[in-house]
């Protein structure tokens, strides 16, 4: 048999915390479409038999009916493949949420909280998920694996490295239970266990973003990364050390080859002027910059001026832990702007 994992869509998700620039959102919206789509094109392509979606497919508090439509007029493509999800906890099915009043294609099965053990020829598949935005019930401790000989997968959405309250899961249970393969949501960094979020939702998940193919045949298990074509975040630093204005870095930031990616740049290094970088002169594939510089301070110890008692008074306060490193470069920038004028 072979099979599809993805996890975390999080279709509808707001995007206002990455970045304020218009279209912003809208743009990696059409993103999650299109992944999605290629998820499922993938599914027709190779006759995927099972497509297993462990959580977060949605935002309960912004999904749109017109996106649960496209989701499932999708599914209605792959009549073929039976589709299992674990509602996770940004998406739980609550007794009002789109898994319970909405009618949904004919091979799409939906998990709630109590454990469902579904026998099919080849498998066995283990699932349950959220009916509420947290949940530690510890439904994994009640599932034994009845037929060892079949394959037997798990799917579900939770908690495998932390102790919180969104299904906390034990890899020492899941490995001792006799799973041959896990599907799991989450955590949006791929290992062993989880997919990864199948389009990148932040500079905290770079690289490549997809879902996981996976064969299984007599419990020998075969699985491969698919990426998903999309726009990556990257992050990178900018040192100023040598710029001499705000329209030099300006033109430098306008001079980096994003290569169709979002970047978030860390201004560095020692700072000569007083940095002010207004976005909307900025190429727009650039969508954060951060100011990590330091200005840059030259100092007599026999300056006995206002500016050099300034500065030796301020360095006491910070050599005696007075006043922390954020605190002082503060402190630096406005005396020195307060004595130059």
């Amino acid at each position: 048999m072979n099979f599809v994992h993805i996890g975390d869509v999080h279709f509808d998700v707001a995007f206002s915390t990455i970045s304020s620039r218009a279209n912003f959102g809208e743009e990696r919206r059409l993103e999650q479409r299109k992944g999605f789509k290629q998820v499922i094109d993938f599914v027709k392509e190779h006759n995927v038999e099972y497509l297993f979606i462990s959580g977060d497919l949605y935002e309960a508090d912004n999904i749109r009916k017109s996106t649960i439509d496209y989701i499932n007029n999708l599914f209605k493509e792959i009549p073929n493949t039976k589709i299992y999800i674990a509602p996770g906890n940004h998406d739980p099915r609550t007794k009002n949420s789109y898994y319970e009043i909405y009618n949904w294609s004919d091979n799409v099965t939906i998990f709630d909280s109590t454990v469902l053990k579904i026998e099919e020829k080849d498998v066995d598949i283990y699932g349950f998920g959220f009916d509420n935005f947290e949940m530690r019930d510890f439904q994994l401790n009640d599932i034994f694996v009845s037929n060892k000989s079949k394959n037997n997968i798990l799917v579900t959405h939770g908690d495998l490295y932390n102790n919180t309250n969104y299904n906390p899961i034990s890899t020492d249970v899941i490995k001792a239970k006799g799973f041959d393969y896990s599907a799991i949501g989450h955590i949006h960094k791929r290992d062993d266990y989880y997919p990864g979020s199948l389009v990148s939702l932040g500079f905290d998940e770079p690289g490549e973003h997809g879902f996981i193919y996976g064969e299984l045949n007599n419990k020998e298990l075969k699985k491969e990364f698919i990426k998903v074509e999309q726009k990556e975040f990257v992050t990178e630093n900018v040192d100023v050390s040598e710029m001499k204005s705000n329209e030099e870095l300006i033109e430098t930031l306008n001079n980096i080859d994003t290569n169709n990616n979002f970047y978030e740049i860390y201004l560095v290094g020692n700072r000569h002027f007083e940095i002010n970088v207004n976005l909307k002169l900025v190429q727009n594939n650039i969508i954060k910059v951060k100011d990590k510089t330091k200005i840059e301070v030259v100092f007599e110890e026999n300056d006995n001026t206002i500016r050099g008692i300034f500065i030796k008074l301020l360095n006491e306060k910070l050599q005696s832990g007075e006043i922390n490193e954020e605190k002082y470069q503060r402190i630096m920038e406005l005396g020195l702007n307060s004595l130059e004028k």
